[in-house]
């Protein structure tokens, strides 16, 4: 009677010892995964299409935030809708490197810390000269706010590996040779947010 009594002991300890280091090891896993965690990863789980979109407060290098729907997240960038007083203003493009922090609720922080999701499509390899790039072959009129502050209003003629050729010209005017005031050469360092729209 005292060996069944003995054994029973030894085995509840051996499962107890088990469950242990089971919680253990998924400890030590969740910290690893959290260790290899970017600010990209946090951004695209913030963008995904099956939550409901919370907008987002980028605070940018110079101070100013901005508040985005994140919607696609490339390699070095983050697009989606500008959110203002008045509600939505068009779409912008925020560099990754023009981010200072985020300011994110307490739900949106669970969710960008939380497993990835589904598998990540074109967007993910894509860098911002590539987005810029499509930009210019559209001829779209766009803001660009600039690290050192300020913005400038016009028109890409065409991206270069490290900076972009705008024409400049008045908001709301096409881009017309007449029209263009001058021509800026801008850094893509220099870039803090591309607005269109």
């Amino acid at each position: 009677m005292r060996w069944d009594n003995l054994f029973d002991d030894l085995e509840s300890q051996l499962e107890g010892e088990l469950r242990a280091d089971e919680a253990e090891l998924r400890v030590e896993e969740e910290r690893l995964r959290l260790a290899r965690l970017s600010l990209r990863d946090r951004l695209l789980a913030l963008s995904s299409p099956g939550e409901d979109l919370l907008s987002v407060r980028i605070l940018l290098h110079s101070g100013r935030p901005v508040d985005l729907l994140p919607v696609t997240v490339g390699r070095d960038w983050v697009s989606g809708r500008v959110i203002g007083d008045a509600g939505a203003r068009g779409h912008g493009i925020v560099p990754f490197s023009a981010v200072q922090g985020l300011v994110l609720s307490r739900a949106q922080v669970a969710l960008s810390a939380g497993e990835a999701g589904g598998a990540e499509g074109l967007s993910a390899r894509l860098g911002l000269g590539y987005v810029l790039r499509d930009l210019a072959r559209r001829r779209c009129a766009l803001e660009i706010a600039l690290v050192a502050g300020g913005t400038v209003h016009g028109t890409i003629d065409r991206v270069a590996r490290d900076h972009l050729d705008l024409a400049v010209h008045e908001p709301g005017v096409p881009r017309r040779e007449r029209e263009v005031s001058h021509y800026r050469l801008i850094p893509l360092s220099a870039i803090e947010l591309v607005r269109t729209g």
